[in-house]
């Protein structure tokens, strides 16, 4: 089986469906197959004896997987909490805040949909003001970023808001630097790492954010279903639990209330979150670093084809700094659900067309099981379905 001979795994340690290209990993992920095995046995020592497991093994069990995920983003496992996705994390984080009539949330306008949705939800509800910042492309320092979000702050300014990876234009951003500049302005960090996880390496106490999120179920490979919210000390008392249950009475309680309010939030399967050292275990068997290293360096040369194809410039420069497995290329005008449909219909690969400020991105990820052999099905489907200059579809 040739697929996975250039990023460096073979396809058949994932459970995917081989006759599909399968160019979507940032959506959803994909669980290797000993990761996935992992996460069933602990649904199977759940299933043996749930007393036992939920009640007197509960709190160890979860703090045996925080220490491993914490040891990975480089922080303290009791500034770590389990969530089943960054989405739950931000609402956590979000609702906490009681924020005021006039209070801003500064923050891009590359964010996911659902966050934006979010926050302006709450700011209907509160009168706070939603205050999305243009970041122009194409991309061309971290300067620019920089500057053109700060240009932003106000008086008012009460939450930076912003993705490590974007999703519609799967950029990089200086988010460190951007923490820097909120800490030294009192102003509250909130970081949307959803796509960070296994992608690039995390230092979170180097980043600085005062809460961050990432899912482990993307780039990391655990099961559907792990996330983590991440809280510096000093704010996690600003924390509230969005599901109220047991909190500090609960069994054997941490003395953390961070931490009691946000684990134990009522009977629930743990099984994915048992499941994230043994993805970090497998990163680790097979050499993580160069598998990412191969992955980036095919994301290079399928980011040159496709934009020779469309003749239409890239979104950032050639360099590691912007992007990692996950690229956007822009599109010229066309349907962007019916392409995507089209694309798995008719060739049977499954790529996001994403809409971003009235245009449409072609989104592709790269995981270790992809080959350039995907990437020229990819082309081929294109040429096939895109339309044409004038509208005209082949």
């Amino acid at each position: 089986m040739k697929a996975g001979a250039d990023a460096g795994l073979r396809r058949d340690l994932f459970l995917l469906d081989p006759a599909v290209a399968f160019l979507n990993h940032g959506s959803f992920g994909a669980t290797p197959r000993p990761v996935f095995d992992d996460y069933q046995a602990w649904q199977r020592e759940l299933e043996w004896q749930p007393v036992e497991f939920l009640i007197r093994r509960f709190p160890e069990l979860m703090r045996t997987a925080r220490t491993a995920l914490a040891a990975h983003v480089h922080t303290a496992a009791d500034n770590l909490v389990f969530v089943p996705n960054a989405t739950t994390a931000l609402n956590i984080v979000a609702r906490s805040l009681r924020l005021q009539p006039g209070d801003e949330i500064l923050t891009t306008d590359h964010e996911y949909g659902a966050m934006d949705r979010m926050w302006r939800t709450l700011c209907r509800q509160n009168g706070a003001v939603y205050q999305p910042t243009p970041v122009a492309l194409p991309i061309t320092t971290a300067e620019a970023i920089v500057d053109a979000l700060w240009a932003g702050v106000t008086p008012r300014t009460r939450v930076l808001f912003v993705s490590h990876i974007t999703s519609p234009t799967a950029l990089i951003f200086p988010v460190r630097e951007l923490c820097r500049r909120a800490r030294a302005e009192g102003i509250l960090s909130i970081v949307d790492g959803a796509h960070a996880l296994g992608q690039i390496p995390l230092h979170l106490e180097e980043i600085g954010a005062d809460f961050y999120t990432a899912n482990a179920h993307k780039w990391l490979c655990a099961p559907k279903g792990s996330a983590f919210l991440y809280a510096r000390p000093e704010v996690q008392s600003l924390v509230e639990p969005l599901i109220i249950s047991w909190g500090d009475t609960a069994f054997t309680p941490s003395g953390r209330p961070f931490l009691d309010e946000q684990q134990w939030t009522g009977t629930r399967d743990i099984a994915a979150f048992l499941a994230v050292p043994a993805a970090i275990r497998f990163w680790q068997d097979h050499d993580g670093d160069r598998v990412r290293a191969s992955c980036h360096e095919l994301v290079r040369r399928a980011r040159a084809e496709l934009a020779a194809f469309t003749q239409l410039p890239p979104l950032c420069p050639d360099s590691p700094e912007w992007f990692a497995q996950m690229f956007a290329v822009p599109l010229p005008p066309c349907d962007g659900p019916r392409l995507q449909a089209d694309l798995y219909a008719r060739h049977r690969v499954e790529v996001p067309v994403m809409r971003w400020r009235d245009r449409a991105l072609l989104r592709v990820s790269i995981q270790g099981y992809n080959s350039a052999d995907d990437v020229a099905r990819l082309l081929a489907a294109l040429a096939d379905v895109l339309p044409r200059p004038g509208g005209v579809s082949p």
